[in-house]
């Protein structure tokens, strides 16, 4: 019996061992992703364009600061994106790139059709992997050139930033196929003109301002989706950032018993925006949204309340420091 038992921890150890060898010597990877034909302008109009979204709906600005003085862009600070906000999850701790043009640090020394690829197709200038924080892979060529177009017109700044390390759980996800690449799941548009319609409503949601990424439930493990979108329930527990504060997404789906917008009219909705944060570390970027202009704002509204309802109710979106969140689904 001994012997047996013995044997079958052996062989446990054994397994773990394979485990961890295949997973130090295959994690590594490295992919191949075609290069946008996407070149940087010099025009001011299109230029001004990729400076509203890094500032507004796509809230590049966001992450691309460091940690503080991401209340200060909050509040309408322009500055430039050298980079540094950090999150540190089960895969791993990430670290946002410097994107000014110093050609050291920063995205000098990358061409145009690098930084497309990187945005279109999550593949990195040394083929390595973007990890999913960045929803622009159906983009607008426009809307791509425009934010390239920005960056390349910024003050360069030196700034080194530490690469993104992954922790175990990360390398297997990479060593085992679980995390790759995303990419254009449709051809992206040329273009798309800024209107009140539901669909330019859906193109922000979904591929600019990435709504659909925080308020729909997923696995903070993996970063895959396991919940209905737009329906809420994304547990954000307290971080470096948050002073102790814990976050649920709502509920955006026009559910008329759980839906947290569904009986709100067009103005209400438009104004909430423009009336910016609430609470001071929550991880809606309030500030960059309220810059979002009327014409997109209606599009996102009509889009929100055309949605698939869907009954999920959330009881409480805010836990102060101190209070646990619940088991998640």
């Amino acid at each position: 019996m001994k012997k047996l038992i013995f044997r079958i921890l052996g062989g446990i150890v054994i397994l773990i061992v394979a485990l961890f060898v295949f997973v130090s010597f295959t994690w590594d990877k490295k992919f191949d992703a075609p290069m946008p034909d996407l070149k940087a302008s010099k025009d001011s109009a299109i230029i001004a364009r990729g400076k509203y979204l890094a500032f507004g709906p796509a809230h590049c600005a966001t992450c691309h600061v460091s940690m503080d003085k991401i209340a200060e862009v909050d509040g309408g600070a322009i500055i430039p994106l050298s980079g540094g906000w950090e999150l540190d999850i089960p895969p791993g701790t990430f670290r946002a790139p410097n994107l000014t043009p110093d050609m050291e640090t920063g995205i000098g020394k990358f061409s145009d059709g690098q930084i497309a690829r990187a945005l279109r197709h999550a593949v990195k200038h040394d083929g390595s992997m973007l990890f999913p924080f960045m929803p622009f892979q159906e983009m607008s060529d426009d809307d791509v050139i425009a934010l390239i177009s920005f960056l390349r017109s910024q003050p360069a700044v030196k700034h080194e930033m530490k690469k993104t390390e992954l922790k175990f759980l990360g390398k297997a996800l990479m060593a085992f196929g679980v995390m790759k690449p995303d990419k254009p799941k449709t051809t992206p548009p040329k273009f798309m003109v800024p209107d009140t319609t539901a669909a330019y409503g859906s193109y922000l949601a979904n591929t600019v301002a990435n709504c659909v990424g925080c308020h729909t439930d997923r696995d903070l493990k993996t970063g895959k989706f396991i919940g209905k979108p737009l329906a809420g329930g994304f547990q954000m527990p307290a971080d470096a950032f948050s002073e102790g504060y814990s976050f649920i997404t709502p509920n955006l789906t026009p559910d008329i018993e759980t839906g947290r917008i569904a009986k709100w009219d067009r103005e209400q909705f438009i104004n909430r925006f423009h009336s910016g944060r609430v609470y001071k570390t929550s991880p809606m970027p309030w500030g960059f949204f309220s810059r979002i202009n009327d014409t997109e704002l209606k599009a996102l509204y009509a889009y929100l309340t055309s949605v698939q309802p869907v009954e999920k109710k959330i009881d409480k979106s805010v836990f102060l420091p101190g209070e646990k969140l619940p088991p998640a689904n």
